[in-house]
């Protein structure tokens, strides 16, 4: 007898968790076998990423209890006055149009080229960013229309060619989300559409990384995808032990991102690897590295509070709220690696709390 997968939720705030674990083991994988002489961490370290995701699953639990005994309704006439179709739609082909004219003045194809991507996140992209991933998920979970899924296509054929993995990823996974919500998907169709997006992981980022002209890799697409892991964990690992040696310079030029050109992730290479180079440390290292343990932890509580709180109301009140807990979901998940140095994200979490305040009512109920 095949499991009813919808008996549970598995996009629910709690995979974050079950994902981290297997993150972890990915990169054991990648040590184990001394990927590109990757040796392996502190066991400290692995001390930091559980207290991490303790805390975490703490900010969830003081969500719950914040909405305990209250009644959770949204506003639809505001919704459709502010999200009607015609608007949401114009801003999908907006952002589509974005992008193709981000790819004509950079005078290429990013993807293929190493010196391209170097420039390929200009302002045009971030505003396109910004405007095609949150149109494309409340435009498919608020309408119902098979056309749209092709605009969801050519979006994010545009964004691949950017060369950039977490941008594809994150509309590929915030849209599978999204129609988990909207639709009845078949445990068939749920299972290739996981298998679809790792394949799309793995061909996306070897593809960028052969084609930086000035590296040579020697990695089969599998082997690259482990040694990420692990080597990702290795910064991480350094930052713990270098914790407060930012001051704060990340989490400033994460949210300056639009009127500086600075990486904050080149920081992160230079404070752990002293050289300048663009480097990941998961979701717990930008806080470790700014300010400390402290930091981290109150990152982690913020966080599983909030994304259970945009669960709780998407869970309740469907409509936009499914999109928009989508994208918050799917960067979530992304961070895990990259961490929380990207301007957009930090702007699509607040756009989601400006809707939520505007268009939703938590109210008491009951006598207790």
């Amino acid at each position: 007898m095949i499991m009813d997968y919808k008996k549970y939720d598995i996009f629910s705030p709690m995979v974050f968790v079950l994902l981290v674990i297997i993150y972890l083991i990915f990169s054991q994988i990648a040590f184990n076998f001394h990927i590109h002489k990757l040796i392996g961490v502190d066991l400290y370290t692995i001390g930091v990423i559980f207290l991490g995701i303790l805390f975490y699953v703490i900010g969830m639990a003081l969500s719950n209890y914040f909405l305990k005994n209250k009644e959770i309704n949204a506003n639809s006439e505001k919704i459709d006055k502010v999200f009607s179709k015609r608007l949401v739609l114009s801003l999908v082909i907006i952002g589509i149009l974005l992008q193709v004219i981000n790819l004509i003045y950079l005078g290429g194809i990013p993807l293929f080229s190493g010196y391209l991507k170097a420039r390929a996140a200009t302002r045009i992209w971030l505003l396109s960013y910004l405007i095609f991933l949150p149109s494309i998920n409340i435009l498919i979970a608020k309408y119902d229309n098979k056309k749209y899924y092709l605009l969801f296509l050519i979006g994010l054929l545009l964004f691949v060619c950017t060369g950039y993995r977490t941008t594809a990823m994150a509309i590929v996974i915030s849209v599978l989300i999204t129609l988990y919500y909207t639709k009845d998907l078949p445990w068939k169709y749920l299972t290739l559409s996981v298998i679809a997006i790792f394949i799309l992981l793995v061909v996306v980022g070897y593809i960028a990384v052969k084609s930086i002209e000035w590296q040579t890799w020697s990695s089969t697409p599998i082997e690259l995808l482990f040694y990420r892991a692990g080597y990702t964990m290795q910064v991480l690992d350094r930052a713990v032990f270098l914790q407060g040696s930012t001051h704060g310079q990340l989490l400033y030029n994460t949210l300056m991102g639009f009127f500086k050109s600075s990486d904050p992730r080149v920081i992160v290479g230079s404070t752990t690897l002293g050289k300048a180079h663009s480097t990941t440390s998961t979701i717990f290292g930008p806080a470790l590295l700014d300010f400390g343990l402290y930091a981290m932890i109150l990152q982690m509580t913020i966080l599983g509070f909030i994304i259970n709180l945009i669960y709780k109301v998407q869970t309740n009140v469907k409509s936009i709220f499914i999109g928009l807990y989508a994208i918050l979901m799917a960067h979530l998940i992304i961070w895990i690696e990259t961490g929380p140095t990207d301007l957009v994200v930090f702007l699509f979490y607040l756009i989601s709390i400006i809707i939520l305040i505007y268009a939703v009512t938590i109210k008491k109920v009951g006598n207790e």
